[in-house]
């Protein structure tokens, strides 16, 4: 037994509403700069839908992940090294931009700049590639809420896949169709294909907490990683010549904080927490000889923190108390491992992946009550969970390589837990935990309080029960301190293309700290001046400020007393910035 550590996440798929503010905080943190465009390391897709890129599961075409050789031995499906070298200076199963996306933006300025005329000046999209108009025929959700299905929803590979089976299983008729969000993240896999595909060894997996990052002084930009994804979340920025993907956000994890879109998720829809694994086991469970298999393989690879031999191996293996004791109280190992309510994203392309979620139930309760049912009673849920609109045949596609029985068990155990809560819930009485219905939570294999505490998690965890995160090891706190923070980001170095200021490659690159955010004057200056905004007004860094109070910068100003809470400290910056509000004023 070789003990390891992973920080893991899960995701409640019944929560996210698809409002898409985890991605767009992910990208004014991540890839607000040239060159990364039309990269969204965090996107949520509608499903049934093509996804982001187009078609991004058709491993036929894409070459991603893994497969089993003759032998049984694992083997990339894009191809080994004799294979890579052939193709070293042109690798041809690469996505196009229209497959991701052409960036745009919009020729605002002929909305005001106009001759006059007897027609109304409109503003023309224009491609932030090439500078040029251009007609918008793609985007990173063109599927969203089931737009174009009528068109697009054929397309769908999982769609293809589930009507091989049984042809009348997806329709996209208005009132048979069904719909659900999917948040899409790096999945930082136990056995990642990425890794294994890069020719110059730029990328890698932390040791101490599993977080899969690209080394930018390695990387030489043969864009072999974005083959071997499956997932298709590694990106290649064609300014720098390098590739970037999803870094789990680890300067926030090093501190105890949680990822930015974790943080900022409306519907609280995300976990994250510790995850023990024996990596003695991840070749073996990654090539087990059936797809169906790959889900049971994985859950074998994980361990207990309960016992007493896997925390002496891991003590033994020089992993820290207080991430032992994280693992413990982990909310993803309890939904993963304890529950089984949490699936992983197609294990079939067996690279183990470590972002699980929890299949969502809300289209069959909704499907139920238009019919005149009660959606919440558990007989009448139970009973749908097979026949209405989501069928088990997609999600199992999706979360289990197509086998409907763990799909089916997750399910009726939420749609147990919500029966089996309800009776408690009406009857009103607050002067304790709510009782269970213990036949109810015995049908599905779990005690009343097995099913209580599910709920509790599932339904009213608080901030540090979803975010159970160590911090970095005491003895790396010098090296992990911000001020040294721009030497250690993997995107962030000497003259690199770093998270934010001016540098070689434009406005946003350059030697500010990372999870930094341009403040309110230099926002202004952008929006009001012709040049581009003064390098010499700050940013504001997001690592540093705790949420409290007005950092410099950050908001207009505010006629408060010097030295009262939240009042900026006198500074001459702050003088200036003070006279050219009144100007404006």
């Amino acid at each position: 037994m070789r003990v390891m550590a992973q920080i893991a996440m899960v995701m409640n798929l019944d929560k996210c509403i698809g409002c898409h503010t985890c991605s767009v905080t992910c990208k004014q943190a991540w890839t607000n700069r040239g060159g990364v465009e039309y990269v969204w390391f965090n996107n949520v897709e509608t499903r049934p839908g093509q996804g982001y890129p187009r078609r991004y599961e058709d491993q036929e075409t894409w070459k991603g992940g893994w497969e089993l050789n003759r032998s049984g031995r694992l083997k990339l499906k894009g191809g080994g090294r004799f294979s890579k070298l052939a193709h070293i200076f042109s690798n041809p199963k690469l996505p196009t931009i229209s497959d991701y996306y052409e960036p745009w933006t919009y020729e605002y300025a002929n909305l005001t700049d106009a001759p006059l005329g007897d027609d109304i000046p409109v503003a023309a999209p224009r491609s932030l590639l090439s500078g040029k108009p251009f007609e918008i025929e793609w985007s990173a959700n063109w599927d969203d809420n089931l737009g174009g299905v009528s068109e697009h929803g054929a397309l769908d590979p999982m769609v293809a896949k589930v009507r091989e089976q049984a042809s009348e299983k997806v329709r996209f008729a208005f009132e048979q169709t069904f719909m659900f969000y999917l948040p899409r993240i790096c999945e930082h896999c136990l056995n990642p294909s990425c890794v294994a595909s890069c020719p110059s060894g730029a990328m890698y997996k932390r040791e101490e907490d599993g977080i899969v990052l690209v080394d930018q002084d390695q990387c030489r930009g043969w864009r072999m990683c974005v083959t071997g994804c499956p997932y298709k979340k590694v990106y290649f920025n064609h300014r720098t010549g390098k590739a970037e993907k999803c870094t789990l956000c680890y300067p926030r994890l090093e501190v105890g904080l949680p990822t930015v879109c974790s943080e900022t998720c409306v519907g609280r829809l995300r976990y994250l927490g510790v995850m023990l694994y024996d990596a003695d086991k991840v070749l073996e469970a990654a090539s087990a000889p059936d797809d169906t298999d790959l889900y049971e393989a994985q859950l074998g690879v994980f361990l207990d923190p309960e016992d007493p031999a896997v925390r002496r191996e891991a003590e033994r293996a020089g992993i820290a108390q207080d991430w032992i004791d994280a693992a413990r109280r982990s909310p993803v190992h309890a939904l993963i491992s304890k529950y089984k309510v949490a699936l992983p994203l197609h294990p079939e392309y067996r690279t183990m992946p470590m972002v699980w979620y929890i299949p969502p139930l809300s289209p069959v309760v909704e499907a139920l009550t238009e019919t005149g049912f009660d959606g919440e009673d558990a007989g009448n849920l139970f009973g749908a969970i097979d026949t209405l609109r989501i069928p088990l045949e997609y999600l199992a596609e999706l979360f289990t390589a197509g086998d409907t029985g763990p799909v089916r068990a997750s399910l009726e155990k939420l749609a147990a837990m919500r029966g089996a809560m309800r009776p408690g819930l009406l009857a009103g009485d607050s002067s304790g935990p709510a009782p269970v219905d213990e036949e109810i939570a015995l049908s599905v294999g779990m005690s009343g309080e097995e099913m209580y505490a599910m709920y509790r998690l599932l339904a009213l965890a608080k901030y540090d029960e979803r975010y159970v995160i160590p911090t970095a090891a005491v003895g790396d706190a010098r090296r992990l301190e911000e001020s040294v923070l721009p030497d250690e980001c993997s995107l962030d170095y000497a003259g690199g293309p770093g998270m934010g200021g001016s540098g070689p490659y434009g406005e946003g690159s350059g030697g500010a700290p990372p999870m930094s955010v341009e403040n309110f004057h230099v926002l202004r200056d952008r929006q009001t001046a012709d040049a581009p905004a003064d390098p010499a007004r700050s940013r504001v860094n997001l690592l540093n400020w705790d949420g409290r109070g007005h950092p410099a910068g950050l908001f207009p100003g505010k006629p408060e007393e010097p030295g009262s809470p939240g009042a900026a400290p006198p500074s001459p910056e702050n003088d200036e910035n003070e006279k050219h509000d009144q100007e404006e004023r």
